[in-house]
């Protein structure tokens, strides 16, 4: 049996090109060659600039993104009102500073609390319902609630709430209005 017959199309393809190779650097001259280096050297080197100018170009493409990070950062984190970031059941999957002051405790042992169990009773039943249609309608609802993590720390709040069609959480921003009610109960 012949031995190209053994070969698959590939096999046999590349061997015609190392042979079809070997012919062609026979004929080749020492100058056609050393032209050919030079050539590819040139290559080589523009190929080298075109990387560090596009290394340059995602570094600096890192560090604007780096520096709107920070700076959107430091707008959630440090806000004038709390804001949340609920699943459907309540449950705090993320909140800013001003978030965790009004709810009385540390932002780190708030996430993955209820954010239920700082409502007050008496205002359970408008959060639940407001809860449930801005689930059940998708828009933008708001409420009144009373908020805080004992008698003593209680909040009269503002609420708003809209579903993100992305991953299904309740962005959730809430208002401290206690001492707007003190000035206009009068």
């Amino acid at each position: 049996m012949n031995d190209e017959f053994e070969l698959t199309d590939v096999q046999l393809l590349r061997k015609n090109a190392e042979e079809k190779l070997k012919v062609n650097q026979n004929k080749a001259t020492p100058s056609a060659i050393e032209n050919d280096v030079k050539r590819l050297v040139h290559e080589l080197q523009v190929h080298q600039i075109e990387l560090e100018m596009q290394n340059e170009e995602l570094r600096q493409a890192n560090e604007r993104a780096e520096a709107a990070l920070k700076k959107y950062t430091m707008m959630y984190d440090f806000a004038p009102m709390g804001y949340f970031t609920l699943d459907h059941n309540g449950i705090i999957c993320e909140l800013n500073f001003t978030g965790a002051e009004l709810l009385g405790d540390r932002r780190f042992t708030l996430v993955n609390s209820n954010f239920k169990l700082y409502v007050t009773d008496e205002t359970l039943s408008v959060f639940n319902n407001f809860l449930n249609l801005v689930y059940l309608g998708r828009s933008k609802e708001s409420c009144k609630v009373m908020i805080g993590s004992d008698l003593n720390n209680l909040r009269h709040v503002y609420m708003e709430a809209i579903v993100t069609n992305d991953n299904g959480k309740c962005l959730l921003s809430v208002v401290d209005i206690s001492d707007f009610k003190k000035k206009h109960k009068h």
